[in-house]
């Protein structure tokens, strides 16, 4: 009975927690458009993101503080600036960017070495799914070394931000692995 209360206990706690996410990914990815998709339900029109866009997203009654942070190769650098108390990053790829792929990938890891971040689970969207040549969530995993990430929770999904598919079971995987 006591395990019971206890776990009543602290899916109420919870609620009131807000969980920090940073969406991160090269400028293009669709991280705003991500965005934008789960706090207001729609496709909005965007331009590129020069700084940051922090939006707070209510799913499934946990609150995250969603930092979107522009991908310009002039931007990542200061990424790191962000970092701090940070629960989950939601790495978002361009499926169809073959040409920059590599890019990505050390981007990714370079971040994933960072102190700040050690903790923090990895959700990796593998989006533009919709799109035509568009590789598979497995060979972006196999792309970005995924399969290698040893000490880290991770989990890949395809996602299309424009459809809206994927986004819902991704995050369902991220509350599981913040919970």
């Amino acid at each position: 009975m006591g395990h019971y209360v206890s776990k009543f206990t602290s899916l109420f706690a919870w609620g009131n927690r807000e969980v920090r996410i940073l969406i991160l990914g090269l400028d293009g990815a669709g991280k705003t458009t991500i965005l934008y998709r789960l706090q207001i339900g729609d496709v909005v029109s965007t331009i590129p993101t020069i700084g940051f866009n922090v939006e707070t997203v209510v799913y499934k009654n946990i609150k995250f503080q969603v930092w979107d942070l522009g991908g310009q190769t002039s931007i990542r650098p200061y990424w790191r600036c962000y970092y701090a108390n940070t629960d989950a990053v939601i790495y978002v790829v361009d499926s169809c960017d073959r040409d920059r792929i590599g890019t990505s990938r050390d981007e990714l890891a370079s971040m994933l070495e960072e102190e700040e971040l050690k903790e923090a689970s990895l959700l990796v969207f593998a989006n533009k799914q919709d799109m035509k040549g568009a590789m598979s969530s497995a060979e972006v995993s196999e792309a970005l070394g995924l399969p290698r990430l040893k000490s880290r929770q991770w989990a890949i999904y395809k996602t299309s931000a424009l459809k809206g598919e994927g986004l819902d079971e991704g995050l369902d995987w991220l509350v599981g692995s913040i919970q």
